[in-house]
């Protein structure tokens, strides 16, 4: 199958291209690291019908919360407006498959937890909401044009490719992970946002999915699209949360080196905890994590961020 996967030279994206060229899925990489924007519909159109393209994966997006705040502009003309504009496309190129990278900042700070997919959402930032909306879009899409989509509502992605061959590297960074394990190897101070979260030791939590396991989740999501499954949406993440001080102690006891740890202000936008209720994707699309336990997670993490330290 020909695919069209936005945001390509991502890190989720990325990882994920790799994993459907393995299944035997050829791929065409449509990225702003290689100019090609998803708001030039026209381009889209023209590339769509050219390449005869069979799916969309839609990974491109900006990403960061705290900078959405800041700039709420850039995001909801980046990741609404081009979603609207790769819709557009793929209506008059003929294109009724995709799927959705969305978000758990959907759901802002939860009235439960863990999450189902059902539970109220009030994101708490544009970035969030530029995804809520997005796949509202989508809803809009099916019914008036017939295209069919599956919206993953990643929990946190982490980690590297066991080989070490690909890895996070978001310029600039805002994951604790990545952020934390550069601390360590260039022996920096890291500074934690927040400590007084009502939470167990007063950190934010997570749900950490390892990014081999969300891309998968992204070859069987779009297997079910191809075999008839109607527009629905996943949360992907593990149902099991850690906080910032535990993923802290975690990669110090990996890399056997201390974290020079400061506690900064809260950043604005943070949820007090984010953990999943994956029940729904692992009954429906028989999805297991096999790599996401938090040992394996750092220390993937950890082993690609040291290779290419010394690259």
């Amino acid at each position: 199958m020909k695919i069209l996967v936005t945001g390509g030279r991502g890190y989720i994206g990325g990882i994920t291209a790799a994993l459907l060229q393995q299944n035997g899925h050829q791929t065409i990489i449509y990225d702003l690291k290689n100019g090609r924007d998803i708001k030039d519909t026209r381009r889209l159109e023209k590339t769509l019908k050219a390449e005869k393209i069979e799916a969309v994966l839609h990974f491109a997006a900006y990403i960061e919360m705290g900078e959405s705040i800041i700039n709420p502009q850039k995001y909801f003309d980046n990741n609404f407006l081009g979603s609207q504009s790769l819709l557009e496309a793929m209506v008059v190129a003929g294109i009724n498959k995709i799927i959705f990278s969305s978000t758990a900042g959907v759901y802002g700070n939860p009235a439960r937890i863990p999450i189902r997919e059902t539970d109220r959402k009030l994101p708490e930032n544009p970035y969030g909401q530029s995804k809520l909306m997005t796949e509202e879009l989508l809803r809009f899409y099916d019914r008036i044009y017939g295209i069919k989509s599956i919206s993953l509502r990643y929990f946190n992605a982490a980690g590297a490719t066991l080989d070490a061959k690909m890895g996070e590297a978001h310029q600039p960074e805002s994951h604790l992970i990545p952020n934390v394990i550069r601390a360590v190897l260039n022996n920096k101070e890291f500074i934690l946002h927040g400590n007084n979260y009502p939470t167990q030791d007063g950190t934010c939590i997570r749900d950490y999915i390892q990014v081999l396991d969300l891309a998968q989740a992204h070859i069987l999501a779009l297997k079910a699209l191809m075999t008839g499954r109607q527009t629905d949406v996943f949360n992907v993440g593990t149902g099991q949360g850690y906080s910032n001080l535990e993923v802290i102690k975690m990669i110090e006891k990996i890399s056997g080196q201390p974290v020079k740890l400061t506690i900064g202000p809260r950043r604005p936008g943070d949820a007090n905890e984010l953990v999943a209720d994956p029940a729904k994707i692992k009954q429906t699309l028989k999805w297991q994590p096999q790599y996401s336990d938090l040992a394996t997670i750092i220390r993937t993490a950890w082993h690609w961020h040291k290779n290419q330290a010394t690259i």
